[in-house]
């Protein structure tokens, strides 16, 4: 433990700064260095972080009730994709007319990708209708 006044003095004599690093603690430490070289490698460092985060971004899959199997399937590709690339995906099913009387008909379908994107993806929000649309939000495991 120094006195602050002889901290001072030393880092004036090494011509640096005395730059107090945990303030909280007791007693409280500090370190002479160079204060600019500091800032901007602490810059640098946040920069990078900032550089290897990512965002998750959520992708909308838009379906039918009558969705034909080879459309099915190009829609499933894009799924898969999307959970590779570490998004989540948003179902939407989309009831036109006469399709709301057959809601069952959307929900085994949903249960259907559900099913096969179970090794890939956990369900988020279960499959619930708002207005004229079937929504179900999955999740990359």
């Amino acid at each position: 433990m120094v006195a602050i006044g002889d901290a001072l003095a030393r880092a004036v004599e090494a011509g640096l700064d005395l730059v107090e690093i945990a303030p909280n603690s007791e007693p409280p430490v500090c370190k002479i260095l160079d204060f600019g070289k500091y800032k901007y490698q602490s810059q640098k460092k946040a920069a990078e972080a900032r550089k290897k985060q990512r965002t998750v971004e959520i992708k909308e899959i838009k379906m039918r009730p009558n969705i034909d199997i080879h459309d099915y399937e190009v829609k499933m590709r894009s799924i898969v994709r999307f959970f590779e690339e570490g998004d989540k995906v948003k179902v939407t099913l989309r009831f036109r007319g006469r399709e709301m009387a057959h809601q069952e008909l959307g929900a085994q379908l949903l249960e259907r990708v559900r099913l096969d994107t179970s090794t890939l993806a956990k369900v988020e929000s279960e499959p619930r209708l708002e207005g004229r649309q079937m929504v179900m939000v999955l999740a990359p495991r």
